[in-house]
């Protein structure tokens, strides 16, 4: 059977079964290749031609997914407590590579998350000398000072055990304790720890976009994802 995939291999990549379990899988008729029930699990198949329970192979080509995270969850494969990964098809924890999210929020940030098993995407989108702008909604719980908008512009902000200044950011006071501020990099916990230097910490915060991604053009309510093309982000 032509093609460029072990069928024992496919089953384990992405998730289905392990190696060792394909050849149950298979003799059970499980497997459907081009309108023909694979024979053995060594069979080579082309995945996006490929039934299994008559339904085709996801995310063939790579998974791809925006997700709107909602609050009290984190993003880590081993903390205590809810989980981002477990408001995700399980099937998806089974593939290899696995699914991981593309950078982090911390528990108590809602908003756009990425989530990909193609480590050179997450690797390029996640390094320090991509830049790719994020934007976040917040309110505060004092009045955001003025002069703030400067100094996050200045790129002369240095924060509490940071040995390098923030880049360069973009503050928009949208009230008197709320706003949206764009960032080009990723600290620890940065948004936060921004707005508290200037006296106005955070109550409430939102990532509603990933360079040209808007979460409110996508139509997500918190816990629900949508694939998206990759593509996109080398505009």
């Amino acid at each position: 059977m032509g093609g460029d995939m072990r069928t024992d291999a496919l089953l384990s990549r992405y998730g289905y079964c392990s190696r060792r379990e394909a050849a149950a899988w298979v003799k059970r008729g499980r497997v459907v290749y081009r309108g023909n029930a694979v024979k053995s699990p060594s069979d080579k198949v082309e995945p996006a031609e490929v039934l299994v329970d008559g339904e085709p192979v996801p995310f063939v080509n790579g998974l791809y997914v925006a997700f709107h995270k909602p609050l009290g969850c984190t993003c880590s494969h081993r903390e205590e407590g809810e989980l981002v990964y477990d408001l995700l098809p399980e099937m998806w924890m089974a593939r290899n590579p696995g699914v991981n999210t593309v950078g982090r929020l911390d528990k108590e940030t809602s908003g756009l998350l990425l989530l990909t098993d193609d480590g050179k995407f997450e690797h390029a989108m996640t390094s320090p000398r991509r830049h790719v702008p994020k934007v976040y909604e917040f309110t505060t719980s004092a009045p955001i000072p003025a002069e703030a908008v400067e100094i996050f512009a200045g790129g002369e902000l240095l924060l509490q055990g940071e040995k390098s200044p923030c880049l360069p950011a973009e503050l928009e006071i949208t009230g008197e304790c709320a706003g949206r501020l764009t960032l080009h990099e990723g600290r620890y916990h940065q948004v936060r720890r921004m707005l508290a230097a200037v006296g106005a910490p955070v109550e409430t915060l939102c990532r509603v976009q990933i360079g040209p991604m808007r979460l409110a053009e996508l139509g997500l309510a918190p816990g629900e994802w949508v694939e998206f093309d990759p593509k996109v982000f080398e505009k």
